[in-house]
């Protein structure tokens, strides 16, 4: 009997685990994903308009939205760090409250026509404070659901991450979908658009409460470089592993940037490219990504079955071969969106749903947050955060098929990291 109840225990202490990493990551992502689900309708509003070019405001915000990626390098640095000294649980309630700041500075921030250069000024700040925070909390996160995984379930445990990054993306598409059904273009131009930013503010607080309850996982060893306040070099992941950080940055490059455009960019690409309207991307988006979100539980338990590798090998295939194809088949009827992105995004799903678990697994707890958070997020950064710019600059420049072929060309050197990963889903976890 009482081996039952500590069983049963035992098993309400996991799902606890698991959402308190699960809620307050979705608070964080819908912080993310509304940036540019929104970027068309307040474009304007921060950049002024060129008589000459009409895609000049949708360019400059996209280009912060490519700078926010660049601070999460240096969240994952600075605050995986601080989760391998400290703990998982201090860092985690940190990102949400960072992230929860920078989506009510956009809420609230003015605009162009009102204080002039300080208006793009403070978006740029703000996406900063987010690109951080969103830097630390997949370096935490990721160590804190895998650290909380049962041997043999890891893969499923760490496909959580991104069922509640995907459960955000579907809530910011929603939400998007009413207030554009609700509000005329006139009205989301002008105030409409903040209403999901000042929500997510809101949704990050919430989020806070929640992982006050959660559980530490890591294990902080009483000795000079691993007790509190112990001093270990920022940089000793990289020193004692080096080639293992190079593999997350090779593991991760493809998907970041094929992650970014399908999930959330496409109707946008489609729009400037083949005349697609905006408002039917909200429909296919939310269908498309219902589809990712189931798979991202299945395809977890698959990888504890048959391993990381054969996964993450018939992404980076898919993407090498089809890439090109599938884009070229873009069409402006909501069908041909559709079919893109549920075809895109389910060969994504063999790499999302396992990505943080395969990361994890290369390091130690004592470099474990660093290690996955820093070359991750460099990776997520020079990759997934100009694609989107540099989809819409090419398009601006009249060579839209190139896009593709640059999808392809980057899937094909993940493809080669793939091969040379070391199989870790049956191996203890260091």
């Amino acid at each position: 009997m009482t081996s039952e109840l500590t069983s049963a225990g035992r098993t309400v202490v996991l799902y606890r685990q698991i959402a308190a990493a699960s809620v307050g990551n979705a608070a964080e992502w819908f912080d993310w994903y509304i940036y540019s689900m929104l970027a068309v309708y307040f474009a304007k509003q921060f950049f002024p308009s060129s008589t000459g070019n009409s895609l000049v405001p949708l360019l400059g915000t996209m280009a912060i939205f490519a700078v926010g990626f660049f601070a999460r390098p240096l969240g994952g640095l600075i605050i995986g760090g601080l989760a391998d000294r400290y703990g998982r649980k201090a860092t985690l309630s940190a990102t949400v409250v960072g992230m929860g700041a920078g989506s009510l500075l956009i809420g609230l921030a003015p605009t162009y026509e009102q204080v002039g250069i300080l208006a793009p000024l403070l978006l740029l700040v703000a996406r900063l404070i987010q690109g951080f925070s969103a830097g630390g909390e997949y370096a935490a996160s990721s160590a804190f659901l895998v650290e909380s995984a049962p041997p043999q379930r890891r893969g499923f445990f760490a496909s959580f991450f991104q069922i509640s990054a995907t459960s955000a993306n579907l809530v910011a598409i929603g939400l998007s979908a009413l207030l554009t059904n609700v509000l005329d273009k006139a009205e989301m131009s002008t105030w409409g658009w903040r209403i999901p930013f000042l929500l997510g503010a809101v949704g990050a607080a919430v989020g806070l409460w929640i992982r006050t309850h959660a559980e530490e996982t890591l294990q902080i060893e009483p000795d000079s470089e691993t007790a509190p306040g112990g001093r270990r070099n920022i940089f000793a992941f990289l020193r004692e592993y080096p080639r293992e950080s190079l593999l997350v940055f090779g593991i991760t490059a493809a998907p970041a940037l094929a992650f970014y455009v399908w999930t959330s960019y496409l109707p946008t690409y489609a729009s400037i490219t083949v005349g697609f309207d905006p408002k039917q991307g909200l429909l296919t988006g939310a269908i498309a990504l219902t589809w990712f979100l189931i798979l991202q539980p299945v395809f977890g338990i698959l990888s504890d079955r048959i391993g990381r590798k054969p996964m993450l090998l018939t992404f980076g295939v898919a993407f090498t071969v089809g890439a090109v194809p599938l884009l070229h088949t873009l069409g402006n009827s909501w069908t041909s969106v559709l079919t893109v992105q549920l075809v895109g995004l389910t060969f994504l799903a063999f790499w999302s749903s396992i990505s943080n678990a395969v990361a994890a697994e290369l390091f130690p707890a004592r470099l474990r947050s660093a290690g996955i958070g820093f070359p991750y997020a460099l990776a997520v950064a020079v990759f997934g955060g100009t694609g989107p710019y540099v989809a819409t600059w090419l398009v601006d420049l009249g060579h839209a098929n190139a896009f593709a072929w640059y999808i392809a060309a980057v899937a094909l050197l993940s493809s080669l990291v793939y091969l040379a990963l070391p199989e870790t889903a049956r191996e203890p976890l260091r």
